[in-house]
This record gives structure tokens, C-alpha cells and sequence, in this order.
């Protein structure tokens, strides 16, 4: 191969990873996270989040958190966000015990958002757990598959069943089952 055409190449090569590269940029935000439509406002879509989790073995709610508050306690002006927090110690435990993992408790608990975005519809906030638990090795990986196919049941709904009410606990206080501890 000439030299002008192997620069060709090269600079062919270097052009196509930097055009990678700037995809993976602007995608990596729209795929660590999930957004979907709720057919519900944001309380019972977040009260049926709750219903499921508490109907899925091994989780227990471990909190509700309304930021806005925050928010309107200063003035501020925004529209209503819940945040729903589960965990499992089925899934956390290993990654607590083990000094290379314990830094993922910053995703502890487990939290799913519902909010109302300014087109008046409700939506569904979720981290994409499996593509996460891919990052940091095969350990990690397969314990969020088992995180991201429970949350793919948090979110289905049934809408032939009655909504449940909300479960207004306290971030850290535990629910059912969660015990002094909070569950996670």
C-alpha cells in the first residue's frame, strides 16, 4: 500500500472513532435511563409502582421523597416529581459486602421517579439497571439483569384493577417488611 493512500486509511479509521465517539456522547444519557408515558397521574401511577413492589418477593418500599417541596418551601414554582424507593437485599447485600462493589450503594435504594412534564402527561423515570450492571463487570452485571427484570414489573400495570392508595412513608423508615434498617 502507497503512503498517501494508507494516510487515507488512517485518517478514514481516526474520523469513524471520533464520530463513535461523539454518538456515544450524546446517547449515553438516553440510554442510562428509561423514560415511558404513565396513562396515570403522578400519585396512582406511583401508588400502582408501589403495589407491584410490595407484590414482587423480596422488596420492600424504603421511602417516598417529594422534591418539589423543597423546591416550593423557597418560592419555586415546579411540577409534582415523586420518587419511589425500593430494595432487595437479595441484590445489594453481595454488592455491600465486597470492598470493590461497596461504592454502588450510591444506588441504593433502588429509586424509580414519576412526574408531570409540561405537556400535562405523567412519566416514568427509571435507571436502565442492566446496561449499568454491565459497566462494572460480570459480577455487577448479572445482579442488575435480576434488578432490571424486577423493574420492568414495578412498571406494568393492570388497569382493570382499582388503584391502590399511596404509601406515604419516609425516606430510611422502612416499609413492610423493611424492618429497622429501612430495608436497604
Amino acid at each position: 500500500v502507497e503512503e498517501p493512500e494508507m494516510i487515507k486509511i488512517l485518517t478514514g479509521f481516526v474520523v469513524a472513532l471520533v464520530l463513535i465517539g461523539v454518538a456515544a456522547w450524546n446517547f449515553a444519557g438516553a440510554m442510562m435511563f428509561n423514560e415511558i408515558e404513565s396513562p396515570f397521574g403522578v400519585e396512582e401511577t406511583a401508588a400502582r409502582i408501589q403495589r407491584n413492589i410490595q407484590e414482587t418477593p423480596g422488596w420492600v418500599l424504603s421511602g417516598l421523597r417529594n422534591p418539589t417541596r423543597a423546591v416550593q418551601s423557597t418560592g419555586g414554582n415546579v411540577l409534582p416529581t415523586l420518587l419511589v424507593e425500593t430494595c432487595n437485599t437479595k441484590y445489594s447485600q453481595p454488592l455491600l459486602k465486597d470492598d470493590n462493589t461497596r461504592i454502588l450503594s450510591i444506588l441504593m435504594p433502588c429509586t424509580i421517579t414519576v412526574y408531570k412534564k409540561d405537556d400535562g402527561k405523567t412519566y416514568i423515570g427509571k435507571m436502565n439497571a442492566g446496561l449499568m450492571g454491565k459497566l462494572f463487570g460480570s459480577k455487577v452485571a448479572e445482579i442488575m439483569e435480576g434488578v432490571a427484570a424486577d423493574q420492568e414489573k414495578f412498571i406494568s400495570f393492570d388497569p382493570d384493577k382499582p388503584a391502590p392508595p399511596l404509601v406515604r412513608i419516609q425516606a430510611g423508615g422502612g416499609g413492610k417488611g423493611g424492618g429497622p434498617a429501612g430495608g436497604c
